[in-house]
């Protein structure tokens, strides 16, 4: 397995308690897979990404353990995660169109980087222009200020930074989401191709938008109020969710050649709860249309057939 995380835990301190953002987190990622990281805004989905590469404060290390190519990352530990991040794992950040310091050329940044991980920046230049190729951006971005790029070359000059050192682990947290269709598939395709090309060994990709996951990811896992609710290959979570949170976010969907007057699209009733003082029990039992007594007791995450998993009491019932 390329990532193993188990029962990871991390809280957000505020001065009126600990929000519990995320909650016993237990997955894996293989090889070569391409994992999206789906739920509703404040689930959870950035909490996660961000405490396996830079877990910093107000987040709370609680408990939990991250295994990445068979060796521990002390993800409780800022300094000596420094070792591990740009080589074993990396991350396009949310906003990634503002990452890169507006008083450096791109050139010298990168050269900073490279230089701040013992790597000698000269000798990585012919890589650096290779690449720069691959994701069609001219060289002579090295000699221009962040400001002088478009979102669209911004957002690959990133990726290209992010993946230099080939991580085995790519963490690409809502990287579409500002911009536009077009420029969306282009770089979504190319995150696909850095995988195909062995840039990097597998890819998180963090975001609201499910269309875009349909169309590059071999995985989903659905993430509701800080816990993770169901993950199976993408075409099992698009055509056979058995989530109820799942099932009901699926079909907010719209679909290509359904007009309004044929289906009429259907939100999900209620709020996400706040998580400073989270229910009891499964954390969708108040919007959930089918619960009952059990779902007072907190669902485990467990496999109800190969490759998929689902935390939900109706599920190992057998009534959902």
């Amino acid at each position: 397995m390329s990532l193993q995380v188990e029962n990871l835990t991390v809280y957000y301190q505020t001065l009126r308690g600990d929000v519990k953002a995320l909650e016993s987190a237990t997955f894996t990622l293989t090889d070569g897979e391409i994992m999206g990281l789906a739920g509703e805004s404040g689930c959870g989905k950035t909490t996660l990404g961000n405490s396996l590469v830079f877990l910093r404060v107000p987040m709370r290390f609680v408990q939990g353990r991250v295994t990445l190519d068979g060796q521990e990352l002390p993800i409780w530990d800022m300094k000596q995660m420094n070792s591990f991040r740009f080589r074993n794992i990396s991350v396009i950040p949310q906003y990634a169109m503002n990452a890169m310091n507006p008083t450096r050329k791109i050139g010298k940044m990168t050269a900073e980087l490279l230089e701040s991980r013992k790597v000698s920046s000269n000798a990585m230049l012919p890589e650096l222009k290779r690449r720069l190729d691959l994701v069609e951006l001219p060289h002579s971005v090295l000699n221009m200020y962040p400001i002088e790029m478009s979102g669209g070359m911004k957002q690959r000059m990133v990726m290209v930074i992010s993946t230099l050192l080939n991580p085995s682990l790519l963490i690409a947290d809502e990287i579409t989401s500002a911009l536009d269709v077009s420029t969306q598939k282009a770089v979504a395709e190319m995150l696909v191709g850095f995988r195909d090309r062995g840039f990097v060994k597998s890819v998180i990709v963090i975001t609201h938008d499910i269309s875009i996951l349909y169309q590059i990811a071999d995985s989903i896992m659905i993430m509701y109020a800080g816990q993770l609710a169901e993950k199976a290959s993408t075409e099992v979570i698009i055509h056979s969710p058995r989530h109820p949170y799942t099932k009901l976010l699926i079909s907010s969907l719209p679909k290509v050649g359904v007009k309004y007057a044929e289906q009429r699209l259907t939100g999900i009733p209620g709020s996400p709860p706040l998580l400073l003082e989270p229910p009891i029990g499964c954390r969708f039992r108040e919007r959930c249309p089918v619960a009952f007594e059990k779902c007072f007791d907190v669902p485990p995450f467990t496999e109800i057939e190969p490759g998929h998993l689902v935390a939900c009491w109706k599920e190992f019932a057998g009534d959902a």
